[in-house]
């Protein structure tokens, strides 16, 4: 969908089109809400702000569809077949690597009860791994707004593409 598709779609198709970007309810309506955009910019630009902060339940459903870092998104829905492609950059990883990753989501996941996000696009499994070790020392709190901020950041290159930019 393009730009302009998005501005002139009824407010249903237009919000059905963002929920593969992120599926928060606030987020998408707002966006839906605020057109016509004048250009791609602008509405990334409203991305990267709408629904700030999200809440903690919007963050549990949201983190309710990404994969463990590392593991293919299964299925064949469009926001799998998106995680498919932003993790398909990762490569091959030497055993070492793969098992620290998967020891490392283990212990994010007792230690938050959550899955671990991070925007992969761009990263390497080494970069990745350094961020989750990191982050495994940080507090309940402070893993709650990166992972907001992982999130849009996730989302806003997801709506880049959607709009073909």
């Amino acid at each position: 969908m393009h730009l302009e598709q998005f501005n002139a779609a009824g407010r249903t198709e237009a919000a059905d089109s963002l929920r593969p970007c992120l599926d928060i309810r606030r987020w998408i309506d707002e966006l839906a809400g605020a057109r016509p955009y004048p250009d791609v910019e602008a509405l990334l630009d409203a991305g990267r702000g709408a629904a700030d902060p999200f809440t903690p339940a919007e963050i549990e459903a949201a983190l309710a569809h990404h994969p463990r870092i590392g593991e293919r998104a299964q299925g064949n829905s469009a926001e799998a077949r998106l995680s498919q492609s932003e993790q398909a950059g990762l490569g091959e990883a030497d055993a070492a690597v793969s098992e620290a990753l998967a020891a490392g989501n283990q212990a994010y996941e007792e230690r938050f009860g959550q899955v671990f996000l991070i925007r992969a696009a761009g990263r390497s499994r080494e970069e990745i791994l350094t961020a989750l070790n990191t982050r495994l020392a940080h507090t309940p709190e402070e893993e709650q707004t990166i992972i907001g901020q992982q999130l849009r950041e996730i989302a806003v290159l997801r709506l880049e593409g959607l709009m073909g930019k």
